[in-house]
């Protein structure tokens, strides 16, 4: 395994590599909180197809993140789905990737359709799991901004788990809740409120019809953060785009990792 860094406006993005060096990359891209280690579970299986490239956003994880300039709410902290956008084609081209799949979760698909839609020329195929083309109201996300600048990123953990997680798993599996609270300590404050930014102001519905690569969709049943008619919208406005539907709820990749896998590898390799 490879692993770096790259030096960016905003600090040091973080990278690992590995898995077979001539076959086609795939990008991992992570959801709010935690950091490409959310993916163990899948790696060793896409290792043995892919040359696998996990990034961590900024703020998240191996990659740092300055404080920014206000943005327009006077919330500090303030990004673009662009921007982050921006921030993975150039940890790509240090790696000297052209072109690649890739396969997001939540914010990190956001990222991939954007990704799609700003660079189809770097795309082969997308995995867009747990996501949505908008994600709720801007007001909300401003009051979860001004909580996180006040009391910090602590307090948000038991209600992320409670989003991410259904009840049966979070009883059946505690080492992998366990896992999942560990890696929000490795989220700064100024990475969670730009990426918050990037949420708030999304808005992909209009580049839906635009797309012209192979998509799959992967929803979560019990997904009360993005649920499944967010997916459709999305499977109904990307012209070819498979949908499979996982007993899960926002972190499908964690809870159903098995079904996650096998479905992501068949639609890649197909």
């Amino acid at each position: 395994m490879l692993q770096g860094d790259i030096e960016r406006p905003w600090g040091r993005a973080h990278y690992r590599v590995s898995g077979r060096n001539h076959a086609p990359a795939l990008v991992l891209l992570h959801p709010l909180g935690v950091n490409l280690e959310v993916w163990n579970a899948q790696r060793a299986e896409f290792e043995k197809f892919f040359r696998v490239v996990c990034i961590d956003m900024r703020g998240h994880g191996g990659s740092s993140c300055k404080d920014a300039a206000p943005d327009e709410a006077g919330a500090v902290g303030g990004c673009t789905l662009a921007d982050l956008a921006a921030d993975v084609l150039a940890v790509l081209d240090a790696l000297g990737v052209e072109r690649a799949h890739y396969c997001g979760l939540s914010i990190g698909a956001a990222v991939a359709l954007q990704i799609a839609a700003l660079a189809p020329k770097r795309v082969y195929r997308l995995v867009l799991a747990n996501t949505a083309a908008r994600f709720g109201d801007a007001a909300l996300w401003d009051e979860r901004k001004a909580a996180v600048r006040s009391a910090g990123l602590a307090p948000l953990v038991d209600a992320a788990i409670e989003r991410w997680f259904t009840p049966q798993f979070r009883t059946a599996a505690p080492a992998a809740i366990s896992e999942v609270r560990e890696l929000w300590k490795r989220t700064s404050v100024a990475g969670y409120l730009a990426a918050c930014t990037a949420l708030r102001d999304a808005d992909l519905a209009p580049v839906l019809s635009e797309l012209r690569v192979p998509t799959l969709i992967v929803a979560g049943a019990a997904d009360t953060a993005t649920p499944v008619a967010a997916a459709e919208v999305l499977q109904s406005g990307i012209t070819g785009a498979d949908l499979v539907i996982l007993d899960a709820a926002h972190l499908s990749n964690v809870e159903q990792a098995a079904d996650f896998t096998r479905v992501v590898v068949d639609f890649l390799r197909d």
